[in-house]
């Protein structure tokens, strides 16, 4: 038994380092046990609830992950003023009204097409770093928001929309089923697409993916695209979740967006990501959250503790790509394209 046991353990370690999402799942399992064996609290009747928590989480999780796959530190800080913007839109366009919400949508998804253009504009175009791209992006449109919040005439929110946000479908929150869809649909295009190859490959070297004749700029750019009009439509469900909108209603989700990412396996120096992984993690993080507030821990050391976990996983990750290079050969590994065969050294 000893030696099937060593076995097994020996083969789950390959296997956990190309499936790296099990570990959020390992995560999310051996917390979920913990809290049902130290409060009456949880139960898999709360499972619900945590899950329609996390699903606003994975979807912004989903356009950030989009981004930190693109390299070099990528990570879009505008989403928290995108949602918060988005949720602002959605009450000035749609009215509570159902015959508008169309034109919400519709709004919605303009809003993030003209922010990630501007993000992709500046990161791009004019060669400025992303962090600090999105994060001017991200001033911007706070600045929208305070005029959008003086112009907001109540809180009405249409039912059509309330009910996809807040419905279930025997017992299971029609949310959860939109966030796995997303997760379902990201990872094919992962997987399966030219887009995720090119992706994949931008990530992992630019220099060797354009030699191999891929044009890195479209790729990156949609990238950012892809965020903000996810972050968008994820703050159009969350206004209609909580009824309503507020100022910095989106800024949790920054920080947590970028640490969903990271402890969901995708790698934060491009190249290689997991939607699977962004699931799980943002079950992960909500329980940790659920866990300071039942402890009685306040908003302030709640995000110290996030960042503190967030620092942890990105120190781990650099270190096992530091590993991983030293332990590379010096001719470099190599990484096929849809265009050719490239080698994946600077």
């Amino acid at each position: 038994m000893s030696g099937r046991g060593t076995g097994a353990l020996a083969a789950f370690g390959p296997w956990a380092q190309k499936n790296r999402w099990v570990w959020a799942a390992i995560g999310v399992l051996l917390l979920w046990l913990v809290l049902s064996m130290v409060t009456s609290r949880f139960s898999l009747s709360s499972l619900s609830g945590i899950m329609l928590s996390a699903s606003f989480l994975t979807i912004v999780g989903i356009g950030q992950m989009f981004v930190v796959t693109t390299g070099r530190g990528n990570i879009d800080l505008s989403v928290a003023s995108v949602i918060t913007l988005s949720a602002f839109v959605a009450l000035l366009t749609i009215k509570g009204q159902d015959a508008n919400l169309a034109i919400g949508i519709v709004a919605a998804i303009l809003l993030g097409l003209i922010v990630g253009l501007l993000n992709s504009l500046l990161v791009v175009g004019l060669g400025i770093p992303a962090i600090i791209a999105t994060l001017a992006t991200g001033y911007v449109l706070a600045t929208a928001t305070l005029l959008s919040n003086k112009a907001i005439p109540g809180f009405a929110v249409s039912p059509a929309l309330k009910d996809l946000a807040t419905g279930r479908i025997s017992g299971i929150p029609i949310m959860a089923i939109v966030a796995i869809l997303g997760v379902a649909a990201a990872s094919f295009v992962l997987r399966y697409t030219v887009f995720g190859q090119l992706l994949s490959a931008v990530g992992q070297n630019r220099a060797a993916a354009r030699l191999a004749g891929i044009r890195n700029g479209p790729v990156i750019a949609s990238a950012f695209i892809i965020s903000s009009v996810l972050a968008s439509l994820d703050g159009l469900l969350l206004g209609a979740y909580i009824g309503g909108a507020f100022l910095e209603m989106g800024q949790p989700y920054l920080l947590q967006s970028i640490a969903a990412v990271v402890l969901g396996g995708t790698l934060i120096f491009g190249g290689s990501a997991t939607a699977l992984g962004t699931l799980f993690a943002s079950i992960l993080l909500i329980l940790i959250v659920t866990t300071m507030q039942i402890v009685g821990l306040p908003p302030g050391i709640q995000d110290i503790v996030q960042g503190i976990v967030v620092i942890f996983v990105l120190a781990l990750a650099g270190r096992q790509a530091l590993t991983r290079r030293a332990a590379e050969p010096a001719g470099g590994t190599t990484a096929k394209t849809d265009t050719g065969t490239a080698a994946l050294t600077e």
